[in-house]
């Protein structure tokens, strides 16, 4: 089983989903988009996961490899190899299947509800979910579904929180791979960004993180476990 994960900014750990991919003692390739490093074709690789970033997904003047990325979550999905976008991620594969993204319009971040659509009930992945169950989050950006896509979750701030194209193509806006230690992470390396997207979370973190944090890791473990079995499906 090899993997490519695509990594569009510093400090984005592999959390649950390099936890599952371990255990399935996958093979895995990384690169580093956002440093330059060469967009590979489908070939040769079972699957993609593309990780968050900072920037939009439409931010091409300063990440001119966007619109590229776009387009190989797309390929991938095409050959009916598995993809994973989150957070970022989902909204590029959005973008690959022809989706509008929207900026600054779904600002969420800690740990928040989302809800599991009718759909998801006998979806391979989402179906292992809890009708609802905090995830964490964190952007500002979201998109309107792709055509032929189904919605898997939502709650009211982002519509769309999960979607799946095909047979195995998901787009998770939630950072289900981010358990307590990679937020912790996230809290210690981008505290001004923190900030900026809400000034009072930091007070309430240490007890959010035990309460939803606790409930959020097993929650999204069971996910990245549940995707990594599509692979080689």
């Amino acid at each position: 089983m090899r993997v490519l994960i695509v990594e569009n900014i510093h400090s984005t750990p592999w959390g649950n989903v390099g936890i599952a991919l371990e255990e399935a003692q996958a093979d895995i390739e990384l690169c580093r988009a956002w440093q330059g490093d060469p967009l590979p074709e489908p070939d040769g690789y079972d699957a993609v996961v593309v990780l968050g970033g900072e920037q939009s997904a439409l931010d091409d003047e300063k990440h001119p490899y966007l619109p590229h990325l776009a387009a190989l979550m797309r390929r991938f999905g095409e050959a009916d190899k598995p993809v994973l976008g989150i957070c970022l991620g989902s909204q590029l594969l959005a973008r690959g299947h022809g989706a509008t993204n929207l900026l600054n319009q779904a600002k969420e971040i800690g740990w928040r509800e989302v809800r599991r659509t009718e759909a998801a009930a006998d979806d391979p992945v989402l179906s292992v979910a809890d009708e609802a169950f905090p995830i964490f989050q964190w952007h500002s950006d979201t998109f309107t579904l792709p055509e032929g896509a189904v919605r898997l979750a939502t709650n009211e701030t982002a519509t769309n929180q999960c979607f799946r194209v095909g047979r195995a193509s998901y787009g998770m806006q939630f950072h289900f791979e981010a358990n307590r230690d990679v937020v912790a992470t996230w809290v210690k390396t981008f505290p001004e960004a923190v900030a900026r997207m809400d000034p009072d979370w930091l007070q309430s973190y240490p007890e959010r993180a035990e309460i939803e944090g606790r409930t959020a890791d097993a929650m999204g473990l069971a996910l990245a476990r549940a995707w990594v079995r599509l692979i080689g499906a």
